[in-house]
């Protein structure tokens, strides 16, 4: 169906396919306001995704972003990340190749070439997205949209005011950051957006967290040669994942050569003659007559915080659109991504559920279906998601933890399969890493519901187990494949 707004005022080449201008109050010079059928605030994975698939189905769209298309993604997330790591991934192979056969000199790395390729890349991403923006007659507005007091959903940007009946808030998160209120000489500390802005490669580096961005940070300045820790709060990271792959990890990052500072928090930074002082306190659970113990990383010349992420909706004033935030300021929408206002809807990161670029897309489309081609029912489902750590070795993880399907199913209705072995690559090479896999089952079917693992090539080795396990496949689907030999991923299929 299209959705056609035709205004005779309006000259031919003024506006985007099918938009129309509302001239109000214009004697007390209120400014114009342009309708449109579908508006989307921010220019990241969702809010592109959604804008290009709503201009497909018929609808005038637009597209608000302040900085640069892409979000977080393209721009200082998953694509310039999964360079560095490709970066990476040649170092860690340089120490095998003696085992393989191969006389190597000596070998320089240059973090200013790889940066400069990288950032070339992404620029070289940004201007697809503008072209792919203008080949789908989808206007790019330029600025920060901000909700009027109008009695329909109304923005303006730029002093100009944009409405539609239908409006998209893909703003996308950001890091959390700490101030010298929080830490003292918090603010002396980088994100992991700074990261992606280091002209050369730290020496020396400290990371703060244990989730996934710290965990692939870690994995890749250490590859690199920067002398690298990490401190957490508690003794393992990715404590949110498969109590099998938090445990591995851990054990690999230390095997790695990263500096794990476990049950520890940072108490101040400050800065001194060779670099960032900082402080810790650490403190053994198991250990409550213990006093704390404090200690100094000396020379610090890179200091990341990476303990979480924050909704992007500062500056948006969502007060005056009446929309419904959690605790933690991310906009509650249901299940068909309806904000609690007719008309206003959110995807992404914005709503702090399942916080992948690939969930964005998914949403962001299957809106688009929903409102601008009838189908009613048309939503994400949000079980079952894959996602890929790019840690050293990578993690793969789709389903329930095992935690979590004991807690939902009863521990009498749970079986687990797992395994640990070399992966051939490595039968021949000095420096080891294990691989490692599980699959939890339920019921007397032993339906799998969780499949996780940890080993190389185990990211591109993830999809094609999720199809399956979305398909509802069982345990005796899996062992009723015949195996690739040799490989790793044969190991899922003969497991008893």
């Amino acid at each position: 169906m299209l959705f056609k707004r035709i205004n005779r005022l309006l000259p031919p080449l003024a506006l985007p396919r099918h938009a129309a201008l509302i001239r109000r109050g214009m004697a007390s010079g209120h400014p114009e306001t342009t309708r449109l059928d579908f508006l989307v605030i921010g220019g990241g994975s969702g809010g592109l995704a959604g804008a290009r698939r709503a201009s497909e189905l018929g609808a005038s769209a637009a597209v608000i972003e302040s900085h640069r298309l892409g979000g977080t993604c393209v721009n200082v997330g998953c694509v310039p990340k999964k360079v560095m790591w490709n970066a990476a991934v040649h170092a860690e192979y340089l120490h095998d190749h003696s085992d393989y056969g191969f006389e190597v000199g000596s070998v320089r790395f240059s973090w200013e070439a790889l940066k400069a390729k990288r950032d070339a890349y992404i620029s070289h991403l940004n201007r697809i997205y503008h072209n792919n923006l203008d080949k789908a007659k989808v206007q790019n507005i330029q600025g920060h949209a901000r909700f009027t007091n109008d009695p329909e959903p109304t923005v303006e940007v730029n002093g100009r005011k944009y409405t539609a009946p239908h409006i998209l808030i893909a703003t996308g998160g950001q890091p959390t950051v700490l101030s010298n209120a929080d830490i003292p000489g918090g603010n002396l500390g980088i994100t992991s957006d700074g990261f992606f802005e280091l002209e050369t490669l730290p020496k020396r580096t400290v990371i703060v967290g244990a989730g996934y961005i710290a965990v692939e940070m870690a994995g890749i300045l250490s590859t690199l040669g920067s002398k690298t820790s990490m401190i957490i709060r508690q003794s393992g990271v990715l404590r949110n994942f498969d109590s099998f792959i938090s445990t591995n990890c851990t054990k690999e990052l230390q095997n790695s050569g990263v500096d794990l500072w476990k049950n520890s928090q940072v108490k101040s930074v400050c800065k001194a003659e060779g670099g960032l002082e900082v402080t810790v306190v650490t403190k053994d659970p198991e250990r409550k007559n213990d006093e704390e113990k404090t200690s100094t990383i000396q020379e610090v010349d890179c200091l990341l915080w990476a303990i979480g992420r924050e909704p992007n909706t500062s500056g948006l004033n969502v007060a005056a659109a009446g929309l419904e935030m959690d605790e933690r300021g991310h906009i509650v929408v249901d299940e068909f991504q309806n904000t609690s206002r007719p008309g206003i809807y959110a995807v992404g990161d914005v709503c702090g559920k399942a916080l992948l670029t690939p969930v964005a897309i998914a949403a962001g489309r299957k809106l688009a279906h929903r409102l601008f081609e009838g189908k009613k029912d048309s939503k994400l489902d949000y079980s079952s998601i894959p996602t890929v750590v790019f840690s050293h070795p990578p993690i793969g993880t789709v389903g329930l933890t095992e935690e979590e399907a004991i807690r939902a199913r009863g521990k009498e209705n749970v079986k687990v399969y797992k395994t640990s072995f070399t992966p051939m690559y490595h039968a021949i090479t000095s420096r080891k890493s294990q691989c490692i896999m599980k699959l939890v089952c339920e019921g007397k079917e032993e339906k799998v519901v969780g499949l996780h693992m940890q080993g190389l090539g185990c990211d591109e080795m993830l999809q094609g187990f999720a199809v399956a396990i979305k398909m509802g496949a069982t345990k005796a689907d899996f062992d009723k494949t015949v195996a690739i030999h040799p490989t790793s991923s044969e190991e899922f299929v003969t497991m008893r």
